[in-house]
């Protein structure tokens, strides 16, 4: 399945947030959003997601415009995590997480047994599980976020978007979630994830598309995007690239900002 974002321009009102991006996810690519806050990441989601009519420019889904597709359709595909999530109500986790079968299960049908332990899958897989009988309401905000992944992988799209899935998270969950990311990606399921962190973008990305305010739209590699340069003109700080080794002795690139240690 292949996202095509084709000349973009997004906004609110007919006012332009963001202008002529053009893009590509399709399954098994990892492709990561970077930019600084109010560059336009979240408009352009949500116009992805069709919260937001665009103002100029197509989205399609294998060559089909979205917003022909009915919303049953989508649901199959593409799965959403948002950046925050106020709970309505008291539910268990396991049943927030079940929420995500609802394109599978008939309008008067209920969750069968196989949903069930879908969507008890997906909570060990992250690593959730002694969550499962508590109140969603009663949880961490980086717990719910965690419930909240599981919720969009129960759908079994074959897209996954994530708006900063590591956002409300610890040190320890955000490793856990950029490993299922890999994990995911690998086993061929198409994620475009935005991030505030540059290393991200070298720990688990296949390409990267960086929003530079008022300047532009870069994609491509993140050797070929995440420079010093692209970086010190996205977020106007001075950056040093340097090199570290994983457990498996591969280089992995690492972005160490340069502080101004006369403050």
């Amino acid at each position: 399945m292949k996202l095509d974002i084709v000349n973009a321009t997004c906004g609110y009102n007919g006012t332009e947030i963001v202008r002529n991006i053009t893009f590509s996810v399709q399954t098994g690519d990892m492709v990561c959003l970077l930019g600084p806050n109010g560059a336009g990441k979240t408009t352009l989601f949500k116009s992805i997601l069709g919260f937001l009519p665009l103002i100029q420019g197509e989205i399609l889904l294998d060559g089909q415009n979205m917003t022909s597709l009915p919303p049953r359709v989508l649901a199959k595909s593409v799965s959403y995590v948002p950046q925050a999530h106020t709970p309505p109500f008291a539910y268990k986790v396991l049943d927030v997480v079940l929420m995500g079968r609802t394109a599978h299960i008939g309008m008067l049908s209920s969750p069968s047994s196989k949903d069930k332990e879908l969507a008890a899958r997906m909570l060990d897989d992250l690593r959730i599980s002694h969550l499962a009988g508590k109140d969603y309401t009663q949880i961490s905000g980086g717990e719910r976020q965690l419930v909240l992944i599981a919720r969009a992988l129960a759908q079994e799209p074959k897209l996954l978007i994530m708006d900063e899935p590591t956002a409300n998270l610890d040190f320890g969950n955000q490793v856990r979630v950029l490993e299922e990311v890999q994990r995911l990606s690998r086993k061929g399921l198409g994620i475009l994830m935005t991030s505030h962190s540059p290393d991200h973008a070298f720990l688990c990305s296949t390409k990267v598309a960086l929003m530079i305010s008022n300047q532009g739209f870069l994609f491509g590699e993140a050797a070929d995007v995440v420079t010093e340069q692209n970086l010190k003109a996205a977020y106007g700080v001075e950056v040093r690239l340097t090199e570290v080794k994983d457990s498996l002795g591969r280089t992995i690139q690492t972005c160490v900002p340069l502080l101004n240690q006369s403050i």
